[in-house]
C-alpha cells in the first residue's frame, strides 16, 4: 500500500511554491502532514501507485476513503465521517488567505451547491470533503447546458448573512473595491501605464459607484467568487450532490469558494476569462456581452451591475499579469475582456481566437 512519504507531488505544485523558503519548507511538510490527517479521521489512501494526487492552484488534493468510527475532531461537519469506507479526499491547502476562510463558507453551505466538508484541520491547512468526479466538470459542457445550472447554483449558494459566527471572518466586495479605488492606480503607474488610462478610469468609476452603493444596498449574500467552469463538479456516479436549487444544479457541486460577502453579481467575471475562444468569430464582442447577460439572467442578477464588476475584476487581474513574468498572453486576454465590456475593444490586441491559452506566453508584448 502507498505510504504518506511516498505520494508525488504534481510537478505544477512544484514549480509555483519550489521557488521561495517557505514555498519549499510546506512541500516538505506534506507527506508529516498527510500522516496526521489519515491518522485524526482513521483513514486509508486510495490513490494508485503511480498515479498523481489532483491539485489546484494552492492545494494538493488526494483520494482517501472513510469509515463509520472516524471522528470529525473539529468545529467542522457533523461529528461523524459516515458509513463503510466511503469515498472522499484531503485537500491540505497552502497557507493563503482565500484556504483560511473556505471551511466557513463550505460549513455553512452545508453541501447544498457546493462540496460537503466533512472534517477540517485549521492548524495542518487540511480539508476533509466529499469525493465528486474531477473528470467531469462543467468545463466540459456545452454552453447552453452550463448557463442553467451555474444560475442555479449562484442562487443556491447566495446565503444571506444570519447570525452565525462564520459570517464574521469573510471580507466584503465593497470594501475591496474601495482597496483597488487606491491600489490600482499605483500599481498602474509603477508598472509603466500598461494600457490606456481610460481603462484604468472605467474600472475606478465602477469601484467607487460599486464600492458605495453596495456598502449600503442591502443585497448582501455569500459571493463564491472563483465560480468558473472547472471549479463546478458532478458527483461520483450514484452518490450525485445534494441539490436544493432545483432539476437544473441536481448533480453538480461547486468547489474552491474564495467567499466574500456583497453583490452576487461579482460572481460573473470567472465566466468571461475563461472559454472566450468558443465567442462567435463574426462578433465575439457582442458574444462576450450576451453571455454575460445569459449567466446573469439565469442566476436572477443585473446584467449590468455583472458587467462592471467584471470589468473591474479584470483590470486588476491585467495589473497582477503586468506585474508577473511569463503571463504575456493572460494579460492580453484580461485587456480584451476588460476594454470589451468598457465598450472600446483595444484594437491592438488579437481576436479572442488568437489568444494563447491561459498560462502560455505570448509571442509579443501587448502593453499599451
Amino acid at each position: 500500500m502507498i505510504q504518506p512519504a511516498d505520494i508525488p507531488i504534481p510537478p505544477d505544485l512544484s514549480r509555483r511554491y519550489g521557488g521561495s523558503s517557505s514555498g519549499r519548507g510546506w512541500l516538505a511538510s506534506l507527506p508529516g502532514l498527510v500522516r496526521h490527517c489519515l491518522d485524526q479521521w482513521q483513514l486509508e489512501l486510495d490513490l494508485a501507485p503511480g498515479a498523481l494526487p489532483r491539485n489546484g492552484h494552492g492545494a494538493i488534493v488526494i483520494p482517501v476513503r472513510h469509515g463509520a468510527s472516524a471522528r470529525t475532531g473539529t468545529e467542522f461537519g457533523n461529528g461523524t465521517l459516515g458509513t463503510a469506507r466511503q469515498a472522499a479526499v484531503l485537500k491540505i491547502a497552502y497557507p493563503h488567505d482565500e484556504a483560511l476562510v473556505e471551511p466557513q463558507a463550505l460549513a455553512l453551505w452545508d453541501g447544498h451547491g457546493a462540496v460537503r466538508l466533512l472534517a477540517g484541520d485549521a492548524g495542518a491547512g487540511a480539508l476533509l470533503l466529499e469525493r465528486l468526479d474531477a473528470a467531469r466538470s462543467l468545463h466540459n459542457a456545452p454552453l447552453d447546458e452550463a448557463v442553467p445550472v451555474w444560475g442555479a447554483l449562484v442562487r443556491q449558494l447566495g446565503l444571506v448573512p444570519d447570525g452565525r459566527p462564520e459570517w464574521r471572518d469573510f471580507d466584503h466586495v465593497a470594501a475591496r473595491a474601495e482597496q483597488w479605488s487606491d491600489e490600482l492606480p499605483e500599481s498602474w503607474e509603477r508598472l509603466g501605464r500598461p494600457f490606456p488610462r481610460w481603462l484604468l478610469e472605467a474600472a475606478l468609476e465602477v469601484c467607487q459607484t460599486r464600492g458605495a452603493v453596495g456598502r449600503r444596498s442591502g443585497r448582501d449574500v455569500l459571493v463564491h467568487t472563483d465560480l468558473h467552469y472547472l471549479n463546478i463538479l458532478a458527483g461520483l456516479p450514484g452518490e450525485e450532490p445534494e441539490s436544493g436549487g432545483g432539476e437544473a444544479a441536481a448533480g453538480w457541486a461547486a468547489i474552491d469558494p474564495q467567499p466574500m460577502i456583497g453583490e452576487a453579481e461579482f460572481a460573473v467575471a470567472p465566466l468571461l476569462w475563461n472559454r472566450i475562444r468558443e465567442l462567435s468569430r463574426a462578433d465575439p464582442e457582442r458574444g462576450l456581452r450576451e453571455r454575460c447577460r445569459d449567466f446573469s439572467m439565469a442566476a436572477g442578477l443585473d446584467a449590468e451591475v455583472a458587467r462592471q464588476w467584471s470589468l473591474a475584476r479584470e483590470v486588476e487581474n491585467a495589473l497582477w499579469y503586468a506585474s508577473t513574468p511569463g503571463h504575456d498572453g493572460d494579460l492580453a486576454r484580461s485587456l480584451w475582456v476588460a476594454s470589451t465590456l468598457a465598450g472600446r475593444t483595444l484594437p491592438e490586441l488579437p481576436a479572442p481566437h488568437g489568444l494563447p491559452a491561459p498560462g502560455v506566453p505570448a509571442s509579443r508584448d501587448f502593453r499599451h
